[in-house]
């Protein structure tokens, strides 16, 4: 909105005051970043004020004596916090982006939609009443299916999109310099595996006081960096784009995601100030799902499916424990792989504190994000 306003007033203010710098992709992604960033610090006590008015508060229940214990002073702390994210996000991208380019729409409706998702599913779970439908909110078959409706309109619109792309029409591996032929049915199932994925994987990983919205905040500076190389010029004297010199699809307009993943992070940063231990809110699946989907669609357009997996290692290591305590579980008939999962349960319970468990948790989140940025240039 405000890039569009600029552009209209451009005779005043490109070509009389020689104030060029808002078409650039960069300044608008480092402009939403902190505009993000303002927008969370500024309604973060109004929508966490509201949610205790309401009354919507956690109240953590594990099958497990000692983690409940460990977690009781969590008790009434308000959820629903990832509101903060949602609306700084989608605020800034409407300021800041072009808002007619194809991939910004569809990131928009995807984080809407699956915002509204995650906050059904919170409130029936938060407020409280005797039926035991509200206590556990949509049951897994309901949400999994509004993930996969929602998957399957975004994959539908974005194949559209890439018909005209020869490059997004291709299964990019790292440490390859080629992609490979990707079937018409194959995209749509990748996207529709991808984006139910990882909505799950930092659903699940949230679990505690800043470790999802930490993990989160350095998988969207990498896909930030990932869209603009895309499809920007490595300088505005020469075509040659950064893609080509990476040897990395190239996916026109990509780059305007730059500024929608830059406003996550924004947001996120913000976020933190109130979701940092002790936390005064939680994100709730209002936040975790869209945020998680968004990962996925940045893999997608940018077409790093296999190298989203190092970006979000720490989420592939959370959702991967999952799966596996569930199968030795039911493999074995009752013995369990983990003390607990999501695994950052099972470091809790063998003693490490809650803000150690986080603040590693990151690291390992740094470690993969560079990982994976420095196989740009090995390829």
């Amino acid at each position: 909105m405000l890039y569009h306003l600029l552009w209209y007033w451009r005779d005043i203010f490109t070509h009389r005051l020689g104030f060029y710098a808002y078409q650039n992709v960069v300044f608008r992604s480092v402009s939403a970043i902190l505009t993000s960033l303002l927008i969370a610090f500024v309604i973060g006590p109004k929508i966490i004020r509201w949610l205790m008015r309401k009354k919507i508060g956690d109240r953590p229940e594990f099958h497990h004596a000692t983690l409940n214990e460990l977690t009781k002073e969590k008790a009434n702390t308000p959820t629903m916090g990832g509101l903060i994210i949602i609306i700084s996000t989608i605020s800034t991208t409407l300021l800041w982006a072009k808002l007619n380019n194809p991939f910004i729409q569809k990131a928009i409706v995807l984080l809407i939609w699956f915002a509204v998702l995650g906050a059904v599913d919170d409130w029936l779970k938060l407020t409280a009443g005797s039926h035991q439908r509200s206590r556990n909110g949509l049951k897994p078959w309901e949400k999994l299916i509004f993930q996969i409706g929602g998957a399957v309109l975004i994959a539908s619109f974005l194949y559209a999109d890439f018909i005209n792309i020869d490059d997004a029409k291709l299964f990019w591996l790292p440490f390859y310099k080629h992609g490979l032929p990707l079937a018409n049915w194959m995209f749509i199932l990748i996207a529709i595996f991808y984006l139910s994925a990882t909505s799950n994987a930092v659903n699940l990983t949230d679990g505690m006081d800043g470790l999802a919205a930490g993990c989160v905040g350095m998988v969207s500076l990498v896909l930030a960096l990932l869209c603009y190389v895309s499809s920007e010029t490595m300088a505005r004297a020469t075509p040659v784009t950064w893609a080509s010199y990476l040897l990395l699809p190239a996916i026109p307009q990509a780059g305007e995601l730059s500024i929608f993943f830059a406003a996550i992070l924004g947001a996120v940063l913000g976020f933190l100030w109130f979701n940092c231990h002790p936390a005064q809110t939680f994100m709730g699946d209002v936040g975790s799902l869209p945020l998680g989907a968004a990962m996925g669609y940045g893999a997608l357009v940018t077409r790093n499916e296999i190298l989203l997996l190092v970006i979000g290692g720490v989420f592939v290591v959370e959702l991967l424990s999952v799966v596996l305590q569930v199968g030795y579980f039911k493999y074995t008939g009752g013995k369990r792989l983990f003390r607990c999962a999501p695994i950052h349960h099972h470091f809790h319970l063998i003693g490490w504190s809650e803000p150690q468990v986080v603040v590693r948790f990151w690291l390992l989140a740094a470690a993969f994000a560079a990982l994976a940025l420095a196989t740009l240039k090995i390829r």
